[in-house]
């Protein structure tokens, strides 16, 4: 019911209040499995995705949105589920296998998944490597590709803002990439290669500068500064 009132509801009410420009949304197959592989600018942005494609978009979010007490803790969980939200557990050892196993659950069972390359948000702006978990969910189940190109999302929920603000804001979706020409899943050439033809077509409609890096969270500690900056120069 909240998924039906978040998408009857909310859809038109925030185009009218944010007006956003969309483009390419006839590049979005509109049966069958789907990977979404966008930029990302914000917190706010799988909300943006979810209500803008023309499909039941699902996406991963940390598990304590949906285990938290209380009133607030009902109210946090219904929203992330309504908006097609999968919990799953960062801090776990295998958090990152699982998170793609998740994805590939929801594509071989024919629906429409988001996912980020980059793995957390530009901070600067900048658009940074791709890790190559989209390229294997993409060749694992042989579903096409959809780039998407979110402009704007920075503005209206800024880091650290509580509430989103009343800002323009432009997301595109690219031409699909048939993932299944590019190899075998277990073939790291082919992951590279998929990933950086995504993410180049990502860049092409943002037009966002590249940064040749892999984007990191923050350094918890010295021990991690020192470990990135001795790794900083490995080939990838």
């Amino acid at each position: 019911m909240l998924k039906t009132v978040l998408r009857g509801v909310t859809r038109p009410v925030a185009r009218v209040l944010y007006r956003p420009t969309v483009t390419g949304r006839e590049n979005v197959p509109r049966q069958g499995p789907v990977l979404f592989a966008s930029n990302h600018l914000s917190f706010i942005d799988s909300v943006v995705i979810t209500l803008i494609a023309p499909r039941d978009v699902r996406f991963l979010a940390k598990s304590e949105y949906f285990t938290g007490t209380g009133a607030k803790g009902r109210l946090s969980k219904g929203f992330f589920e309504s908006i097609g939200a999968i919990p799953v557990d960062r801090e776990s050892n295998t958090a990152a296998q699982d998170s793609l196993e998740r994805g590939r659950e929801v594509l071989e069972a024919g629906g429409a998944f988001a996912i980020y390359p980059e793995g957390t948000r530009s901070r600067d702006g900048r658009l940074y490597k791709g890790r190559t978990g989209v390229a294997w969910l993409g060749l694992t189940t042989g579903c096409p590709i959809v780039p998407v190109a979110l402009t704007g999302t920075e503005e209206l929920l800024p880091v650290d803002a509580k509430l989103p603000r009343i800002r323009p804001v432009t997301i595109r979706f690219g031409e699909p990439i048939d993932s299944t020409t590019y190899g075998e899943a277990t073939s790291a050439r082919a992951r590279r290669r998929l990933t950086d033809d995504v993410m180049t077509a990502i860049g092409e409609m943002s037009g966002q500068e590249r940064a040749n890096a892999y984007n990191e969270p923050p350094a918890a500690s010295v021990v991690e500064r020192v470990r990135r900056a001795l790794h900083r120069n490995d080939p990838s």
